[in-house]
């Protein structure tokens, strides 16, 4: 489920650095009388996600807008399908359109990419996650997206989750000691994620009482080793470089969980256009 208040907050940003003062060309080519439709359409398959968002980024700028779909997120969808229709005053809708389809093409983008590294992993224990790596001030968008699209949400932010990191442990004194100091400083069911680079430092953190050790960009052989070695007495994270071409054989590791922050900070707008058609009269 969305945040929409979060959502509504956004869209309320979005709208206010684009219009401002007002939709100058739109000001003086129309009346403002003028009444029509809109309709979005995918110009390539996609995975559809942030039709609410859509409808709501037009809502916002006019309540009058009626908007309809038969679609609802999750939707795989092929070039040339109808995502949505927005009808009502044409003013209104071609001032809120860039908004709308920027941030529609952005969720749409994310939730194809990720469906796209889940079925990279099909028939592996392997479960996809996003990281932090988000579009500052879009993350409820982006994490949301990822689920869509199949994937699961890392923590979602400082707050709600441990992942103890190299930079932690160096200034901790060791990864030891930064275990100790969460495990007596955060809450009792906290679980202690760590991150480590070698089969050492994997050893170390087992041994340091880790439920989560990140495999963080070692080669596919090193992170084979480091799975026998924790041998299901943590959970095993895989992070780092995780692309399309190499993710398979990453999950053919068998790692629990591979993250991959290209989820979020590489994926490729979704190309989806709307075109406007005046109603006669």
């Amino acid at each position: 489920m969305l945040e929409m208040e979060a959502v509504r907050r956004i869209i309320r940003r979005a709208l206010e650095e684009d219009i401002r003062s007002g939709d100058l060309t739109t000001a003086c080519v129309l009346s403002g009388t003028e009444e029509g439709t809109a309709t979005a359409l995918a110009k390539e398959d996609l995975v559809v996600a942030g039709l609410e968002v859509f409808r709501e980024a037009f809502r916002l700028r006019d309540a009058g807008l009626a908007f309809s779909t038969s679609l609802e997120d999750g939707a795989n969808v092929a070039r040339g399908t109808v995502l949505a229709t927005v009808r009502g005053n044409l003013s209104s809708i071609l001032t809120a359109e860039r908004v709308a389809l920027n941030l529609l093409q952005r969720m749409c983008g994310i939730a194809t990419l990720t469906a796209q590294f889940v079925r990279a992993v099909a028939g592996t224990k392997a479960v996809i996650l996003d990281t932090r790596k988000t579009m500052p001030g879009l993350r409820v968008l982006d994490k949301y997206s990822v689920r869509v699209g199949g994937g699961r949400n890392h923590r979602y932010g400082l707050y709600d989750g441990v992942l103890i990191k190299d930079n932690h442990i160096e200034a901790a004194g060791g990864l030891g000691e930064a275990v100790r100091r969460v495990r007596e400083r955060a809450p009792l069911l906290a679980r202690v994620e760590v991150e480590v680079k070698t089969l050492a430092e994997a050893g170390e953190a087992l041994e340091a009482g880790a439920d989560l050790i990140m495999l963080d960009n070692m080669t596919v052989e090193a992170m084979k080793e480091a799975v026998a070695l924790i041998g299901g007495r943590a959970l095993a994270e895989a992070s780092g470089n995780v692309t399309l071409s190499t993710v398979g054989a990453i999950a053919a590791t068998g790692v629990d969980f591979i993250s991959a922050g290209a989820l979020t900070h590489s994926a490729r707008a979704a190309d989806i256009s709307l075109k406007v058609k005046k109603a006669k009269g």
